[in-house]
Formats: structure tokens, sequence, C-alpha cells
């Protein structure tokens, strides 16, 4: 292993280091915020006139790209206007304009941006067309095609931003309308306008790439970002794009496009590193413990020609070998969150562990290796001048070594950890044909299949154990976790997803007509079976020790093979749209447009006639039939020269999770039955399990010699189960009256530009929900209220949870400002503001039903109040800024920062809730809250940090090569003084008994550096 950095320096010699260097640029504090519009090609349009303002008809207009040879043309119609679209974006266009009689006009350097049509007019000189006038330089449109609050980050943002993580979500934070959660390492959550990230969408090259399930906190179908950070040319994020070709989200569309070859052969390598001798040890003047490791990352990335000027490939390879920290040990520790449990408890436990039930429950973790692997291949053919295609291939594996019971209040041991993972193949081909001047086709057909895996550390052989550590003086009631995570036990997912899509553009005078079809199918199948391998819980240490159980869980399918209560179901949404994009005057562009969205399906859940003796109606419902009609309407005004405004409205729809559907298809009790000990007399201590009466079943070969609890299931559940009855959990059913959630959106934005070309921008976004999705059990009723005004129920039917619509609909305000400016003398900064207030009647946070339900603040139980969000960031200022120069001649330097200020994450005040509404099973936690009290009415501590990236251009091996030497310092603000930088925030789900002090979450307060060199050709 290469070593980049002698580990045998400092932490506080690096600190002095850079706190002298820091200090010296901390004049250039400024920041940034791009706005803008976004889709998979883009187009130019414009007139051709003559020098004293007539329109020529008929003039030819062609545009040429440089780099691949891709060439297009139109002639102008009678008012002399043009459009061209279905170009792929790039920066290095030729457009040129000739017409009879008049001197031809070249104009070079003409970037063509994602998402933007670029407005070209010409001014013909009279005369023959033999030499023509050439006007060089960059041009780069304005005009937005999808109308709506966006943000567009091209090549130049992708690769000066301090992107440690090497995650398009370190670039697009630079808008403070959108918040990415740094708080659980490498997920980075992107949270739109005070919205939960599963409610967003990604798309790859015009094909959606997001997680398809609805398992990930991220959004992406694998555990990072599933292509090389290099392959990517431009991204951009819209909260409401006003354009019917947009849809599958309610909070908002992020679209990336990846870079294609060129006549010229290019590319690029990279390698960094790091390591535990370059990442903060100490806060707030006490050292913090880290776990040992070093983390190095490398990729190549190139692309050229096969047939010049007809067809070309790109390729990128990225591979990652890291490692997972984790920040919690015993008392006196050193760990940064030391949980109440002293070492000694910990060491008495394992001992139990291995001596009695023969179970090596492992160590303290600190860390763990993980590994992730892209791999991106594209291919685009110019076939002739009317048609082009492109072709992209995508592979991403990797995975985690993650926590199952992080609370504060919890520890595991290593083996209660588990592996989460995933492989995704993704193909897309799309078809782009120009049949004349005025119409054009897409034709689009997209494939991606993904395999989730979830491993426990120490193998699924063994249950889970938790020991439930209480009335300790001095000490907070912990929970100590060994043996495999219960939830993990039968845990196997896969789908398929095949999309196919059909756009026609047709321009006719003022108006740009577009009309489309898709047609996206997904497979899915999901095992899910808690409890397999049994949880077995103990009260003390000395229960632990005697194997009297307080709680003993048992699930599986009667067969004893969990496969067989696996979920095996699929729909396909299929939408149609319609769309006139048209101009009135010179000043007003409008939009107005609808589609509709239709699910249809032939698998239902499997029907359980005990619910349907119970409730009068089947269980074995799903969404087949099920539509959405979604009108959109949009429009620019030109108010001045330097000014513009624009606005619309629209519905929306999608990102709701399929696992939510998911529940009801495995969750029936018809597929699977659950067990309990206290049905068998295992739980009213009069047994223990280490009587000699107590025989265990489905003990696993190669379970050592007397093997018992934990490696096997005690007899009465296993048979009880295996005759197909049970102490059942929940059945889980979807509302025969189902609508598909929607959100209406209400935008209004101003962009300005003041003398000296400072862009002023303004933007308004305000949503309402409708048909918003909860859960809710369906088995009670109200019978009776406490004197403190908490309802009683009791359960009336066979309990059950629903999943249906809400009669409150979430809601959200978000105002932004922004401001920016590029120099002459290398720097550029933009600056931005974002205030956000968002409600929700329902956080909806989790894959199960019952967590959706319990993992929440409320009063009541079954109510419907809208509350504040848990993603409502109320506050968020953001900052960018840039610094290039060549001190040397030929040789870049490159001095990059980032900065944010954001108000801290919601959260409740509350009780514990078991008891208080007489039903069982009971909930479980600090739930509830106090009369007179608002879910999420407190707000945590602002965040404040400071990212910075230097890189200097050093001499290749040939004259256009260049080396690139970097480094990155992830929160700068801790490196320069140890009581910067530090974030707290309660843990997930935000509900904490008064009192309770917000931790500290160490991973992202604790500084990082990160070294590299990058050469380029």
């Amino acid at each position: 292993m290469i070593r980049l950095v002698s580990c045998t320096a400092s932490r506080k010699d690096i600190r002095r280091v850079f706190s002298t260097l820091m200090l010296s640029l901390m004049a250039m504090l400024l920041a940034p915020v791009a706005l803008n519009a976004q889709e998979t090609s883009s187009a130019i349009r414009g007139s051709v006139s003559a020098d004293n303002g007539a329109a020529i008809s008929n003039a030819t207009v062609t545009i040429r790209n440089e780099d691949t040879g891709l060439t297009r043309s139109a002639q102008t119609n009678a008012s002399g206007e043009f459009r061209i679209g279905g170009l792929p974006i790039g920066e290095n266009y030729t457009v040129t304009a000739t017409g009879a009689g008049y001197q031809g006009e070249r104009i070079t350097g003409v970037i063509i941006n994602l998402g933007q049509t670029a407005d070209i007019d010409f001014a013909l000189t009279d005369g023959a067309a033999i030499e023509e006038v050439v006007v060089t330089g960059t041009f780069s449109p304005l005009q937005q095609v999808a109308v709506g609050p966006s943000a567009v980050f091209g090549l130049d943002e992708l690769q000066s931003a301090p992107a440690i993580n090497r995650n398009i979500t370190d670039v697009v934070r630079a808008d403070p309308r959108l918040f990415v959660d740094e708080s659980r390492g490498d997920i980075n959550a992107v949270q739109c306008g005070g919205k939960n990230s599963r409610f967003n969408a990604l798309t790859v090259d015009g094909v959606r790439l997001n997680d398809s399930f609805g398992l990930n906190s991220n959004g992406y179908p694998t555990e990072r970002m599933p292509f090389s950070f290099d392959a990517i040319s431009q991204v951009a994020v819209e909260l409401a794009p006003f354009d019917v070709e947009y849809g599958g989200f309610s909070a908002c569309n992020i679209n990336a496009v990846t870079k294609s070859g060129g006549n010229q052969l290019t590319g690029s390598m990279f390698y960094d590193y790091t390591d535990d001798g370059l990442r903060g040890d100490s806060l707030e003047g006490d050292p913090r413990r880290s776990g040992s490791f070093d983390e190095q990352r490398w990729g190549i990335n190139f692309g050229g020609p096969i047939i010049q000027d007809k067809l070309f490939f790109f390729a990128a390879y990225e591979k990652l070998d890291g490692a997972n920290l984790f920040d919690r040990g015993a008392i006196g520790s050193g760990a940064v969150n030391e949980v109440d449990v002293t070492q000694a408890e910990i060491d008495e436990i394992a001992q139990i562990a291995r001596d009695l039930y023969l179970y090596d429950p492992g160590n303290v973790p600190s860390s763990f290796a993980n590994e992730d692997e892209k791999l991106l291949v594209k291919i685009d053919w110019n076939i002739n001048d009317q048609n082009r295609l492109a072709f992209t291939y995508n592979y991403n594996d990797g995975f985690n070594i993650t926590e199952s019971d992080g609370d504060s209040d919890e520890f595991e041991f290593s083996n209660h950890l588990y592996e989460r993972g995933a492989e995704l193949n993704s193909y897309v081909a799309t078809l782009y044909s120009d049949w004349n001047d005025q119409l054009s086709t897409e034709l689009r057909v997209g494939y991606q299949e993904l395999d989730n895996r979830q491993n426990p550390v120490g193998g699924t052989d063994f249950g889970e154990i938790r020991v439930e550590l209480a009335d300790r003086p001095g000490l907070q009631d912990v929970d100590v976790y060994l043996g495999s995570d219960d939830s993990r036990h039968a845990n196997q997912l896969n789908y398929d997803v095949l999309n196919l899509a059909f756009k026609v553009k047709y321009y006719r005078g003022d108006h740009n007509f577009t009309f489309g079809i898709e047609r996206e199918s997904l497979d899915i199948f999901n095992l899910f079976v808690q409890h397999v391998e049994t949880e077995i819980r103990f009260e003390g240490i000395d229960n632990f020790r005697n194997g009297f159980a307080d709680a003993i869980y048992y699930n599986n399918a009667p067969s004893n093979n969990a496969q067989d209560a696996a979920a095996d179901w699929g729909y396909a949404l299929n939408t149609l749209y319609a769309q006139d994009e048209f101009t009135v005057g010179d000043r007003w562009t409008f939009v107005l447009g609808a589609r509709y969205d239709l699910y249809t399906s032939s698998d239902r859940p499997e029907e359980n006639p005990i619910f349907v003796a119970d409730y009068g109606f089947s269980n074995a419902t799903n969404l087949d039939g099920e539509g959405l009609f979604q009108p959109r309407f949009g429009f620019t005004f030109d108010w001045t020269a330097n000014t513009t405004l624009r606005g619309g409205i629209g519905l929306y729809s999608g990102g709701n999770p399929n696992v939510w559907l998911s529940n009801n298809f495995s969750a029936n009790n018809v597929l699977q039955f659950g067990q309990r000990g206290r049905s068998f007399g295992y739980t009213d201590g009069s047994r223990s399990l280490f009587d000699t009466d107590v025989v265990y079943r489905a003990v696993e070969d190669g379970a050592p010699a007397g093997a018992g609890a934990g490696w096997g299931v005690p007899s009465e559940l296993f048979d009880a189960v295996a005759g197909g009855t049970g102490d059942n959990f929940e059945i889980n059913y979807l509302d025969p009256g189902f609508k598909i959630p929607s959100e209406w959106k209400f935008a209004l934005g101003l962009t300005h530009v003041f003398p000296r070309d400072y862009v002023f921008s303004a933007d308004l976004l305000v949503t309402e929900g409708q048909d918003t999705a909860i859960v809710q059990r369906g088995d009670l009723e109200q019978v009776g209220t406490t004197p403190e005004g908490y309802p009683i129920y009791d359960s009336v039917r066979e309990p059950t949870f629903v999943l249906r619509n809400s009669s409150e609909g979430n809601r959200s305000f978000t105002a932004s400002l922004a401001l920016g400016k590029t120099y002459d003398n290398g720097f550029d900064f933009n600056v931005g503001y974002a205030y956000t207030d968002a409600e929700d009647v329902s956080p909806m946070t989790s894959s199960v039903a019952f967590s959706n339900y319990q993992n929440r603040a409320f009063f009541d139980p079954q109510e419907e109040v809208l509350s504040t969000s848990n993603y409502a960031i109320r506050h968020r200022f953001t900052f960018t800024t840039t610094y290039r120069r060549e001190f040397w001649r030929g040789l870049e330097t490159q001095i990059s920062l980032y900065g944010a200020v954001n108000s801290g994450q919601p959260f409740s005040i509350t009780v514990p809730g078991n008891g208080i509404f007489n039903f069982t099973p009971f909930l479980e936690g600090e739930n509830v809250l106090e009369p007179g009290r608002e879910r999420n009415d407190r707000e945590g501590s602002y965040w404040r940090k400071l990212d910075l990236r230097v890189s200097q251009e050093l001499p290749g091996f040939a004259p256009e090569h260049r080396f690139n030497a970097f480094f990155v310092i992830d929160n700068l603000t801790n490196l320069l003084n140890d009581d910067w930088g530090i974030l707290r925030q309660h843990a997930f789900p935000s509900t904490v008994v008064a009192g309770t002090e917000q931790p500290i979450i160490g991973d992202a307060s604790l500084y990082a550096i990160t070294f590299g060199v990058q050469y380029s050709f």
C-alpha cells in the first residue's frame, strides 16, 4: 500500500500548517448557485434577417460540432425563424447562416448546455455570399426550456468543486434549496424543498436510474453514486419543471448527462488517498478516537473516434477501496459518542455469549473495509445527417458495512453489523432522427437489473439477542445487541426495469409541439422475513446468563423455507403527454401541456380469508387501473433586456417507494406466520432456555455441539408456524379506494443582470399535496379518552396496517435568492439563501409499515395533523468561490471553496407511549407528545462548515498533457479550530425525552483530507 503522507506527523502540525494557509484565503469567502433547466439533449433557435430588419426566408442555418463532426441544417420560414433540436450538449459548436444575395455569417465557440435552448439571431449584409463574417469567442445561451426553479452544473463546476466523495451531491449542495444530509456517512441524501429524498427522481441519459424499490435514502439504486464522477458532463436539479416530459417525482428531478467521445483521443487517470492520520482527532478540546484505516480510489476515463466524424466511444472506470468508521464505544473509551455501558458490562456479555450460548459476538466495531466499482461505456454514432444513435452501458457493484441499531442508547457487537450492497447493470439506447426542418423524433429503450444484498457480518446461523440494561444509577438505559440483525435473517431483493419511450417534436411557426408515449415496467422479487433465526430479548445480564427471556420472536413460511414467503410482483406505468411551447410577440414564451400516467398490473397479494371475514372486502388490492391527469403551464417574460420573469403551475406525481406496496404482498399472514415465546410460557420466568426439556429445531449444519438458544427455534414455536398458526403480526393492505398521491407546484421567479454582469435571481416555490400516502391501523376504534385527552382505542378487527390517502396534503414554501459574478481576473463567486417551511402529515421514513407508523411523534397515533417536516431545514446559506491563475505560464493554479450555514434538523419532545392508548402490540420507544406540544416544534443547532479544494497543474509527458496535483479538505472549519464545524443532531427518528442533549455526529464533524493526482491527455 502506497502511503502518500506519513502518519507520524501529528494532527496538531497538520492543523497548524493548514490554518496558516487558510486564514490567508478567508477574504475570498463568497459563494455559488447556478439556476437553469435541463433535458438529455438541447437545441438552438433564432432568426435570420437583413441588416435593415427584414426577415430572410429560406436561408440555410447549419450547426456543426467541431469535436465530433455532427452537422445539422434547417431552412428559415417565412418569418425568418429557425429551430434545430436533438443536439448533444457540447462546448465547441459552429453555427453558420447563408442566404441568396447575402453575405454569410458564422459564429464559433457556441456552447450548448444541458436543457437550454440557444437563441442566436443573424443580421446578414447585402452582397454575394462569397465570404463569411466570422464571430469568434464564447457564446453561452441563457434561455430556459423547462421553465421553473432549477439548478444546472456544468463540467467546470464538477471539476472544481471540493467533491471529497466524488459524488454529484458534493456539487448540487451549492444550491441553498437543496440540503444534502451529511450526517450518515456515504448516504448523502438530497432533500429538495424540505421533502424526503425518496420523492426525488434520478435520470441518466434520459432514463430513470433512481432507487426503484425505495430502500435507499440516497435515492440511488446502489450504495453510492452508480456511475463514475468523471463520466458526467453536466447535471441539473429541477424542483418544478413545467414541461410534460418530466415525471416520476414530487420533490425534485436530478438529471445527469454522460460524456461522449470525439475526433481526438482524450482522457485522464486519477488516484487519491486518505487515512486515519489525515482525519481529525479532537472536538472542543477533547480527544476523539477513530478506527485505524486507509482509503484509496483510482480511475481512468478516455474517449475518441472509432470512425472519424462518424462513430465514437467513451469509457470511464472507477474503483474504491474504502472504510466504514463507527464512532460509538463504552464509557471512557474516547469514542466520539460514548454509550452508557461500561467495558466490564461489554466483556461480561461477550463472555456469557461464548461460554453459554457457544457464540462469538465479535468485538467493539471501529472500522471495516468496503469497496465500490463502477464502469460506464458509451457509444455515439452519427449514422447520417438525419439520424444519431447513442448507447450507454453502466455497471456498479459496491457495499458498506452498516449499523442496524445505532441510536445513542444502543450498542452493537461487530457481528451484528451487516453488509449492505448491490450490483447494477443498466443499458440505454436512444435514436435521434430529424425527418425535415420541422419534424424530429426520439426513440429510447432502457433496461436495468439490480441485485440487492444485506448479509450479516457474522452470518445468519445465529439469531439476534438483545440484552436490556436498565435501573443502573446514574446511567441511561441501554440495549446491547449481538448475533445477526433480525431484519437480515431472510432479506433479498432483485428487480428489473424496462423503459420504452417515443417522442415527437414538431416545429411550425411560433409553435413547438411535443408528443410522447412511455412505458416503464417493473418486476420485483422481494424476500423479507424477520426473526427467521429468532430474536430473543433479556432484561439484564443476569437473566441473559440464566436463560430467562422476556420476549422471543420467530417468523417463517410454514415450509420452513423463507423463500416461499417472498413477494414476487410487478406493475407497469404507462404515460402519454402532449405540449405546445409558443411565443407571443417578442417577449412572451408560454408552455402549455398535460401528461397522463396509468398503472396496470395483474399481480395481487394473496387473499387472507380471516381479513375478508372481518373487513368485508379483500386485502388482494393493487394499483391496476389507477391513473392521474397532470396539467402543466409555464411562462417566461423578457421584461427588459436584462430582466426575465418566469413562472408556472403544474401537477406532479411519483417517488412513492414501491416497498410500501411490497409490504402488502409479503405481510398478509398467508405466506408467512409469526409466533411468540409468551404463548408457550417462555417469558413469565418459569422456563429457562437452558432447561433440558427445551427442544431446538432448525439448527443449521455446522453449529457447535450442544447448540441451543439462538442457533435453533424452540420446538413449540417452530411446530406452530409449520402448522400455519401464529401469534401473528399485523396484516398489511392497500386501501381499495387508494388514489395516486400528487402535488401541485406553483412557482414564480426573476433573473436580473446588473451592470458589470452581476447576475441576481429570486424564486418562490409553493407546493400543495393531495391524496398524500400515510400508514394507519385499520383495526382500531376509539372507545374513550384519558384525563389528559389522549384517545383510548380498542382493536375490534384482525390487526392490520393500511396504506391509504390522507385527508390532509403535505405543504411547503421555499423562497430563495442568489447572486453571482465571474471576473476577468480568474475569480468568480455565487452566494445564495433559501427559506423553507415544509409540513407533512407523516414523515414516512421507513420501509416497513409498522416502522412508518411508530417512527414519528404524535398525540394520537391515528391522527392526520400537518406538522413541521423532519426534512425542513428552515434557513440555509451557501456560497462557492473559485480563483484561477497561471503563476507559471500554461500551468493553472485553482483554489475552490464551498461554505454553508444552515439551521438544524427539527425534533420532538416526547414521552414513552406504551399503555397510553390501550392496544397491543405496544408502540416501541418514546414517541408520544405531551398535551399542548406539536410534532417537530423544536429545532436543532445550526451547522457551519467550509470545504476546500486546491489544485496545481504540472507539465505532462507531451505538450498538451497535464499532471494535476490536488488536495481536498472536508470540514476545513474543524481543521482550523476543533470548536468549529461540529454537527449536533438527534438520532433517527428525531423523538427525544426532554433534557436529552444532541449527540455529536463524528463523521460529519471531524475534518478529513484527501490527497490526489490526475493525469490528463
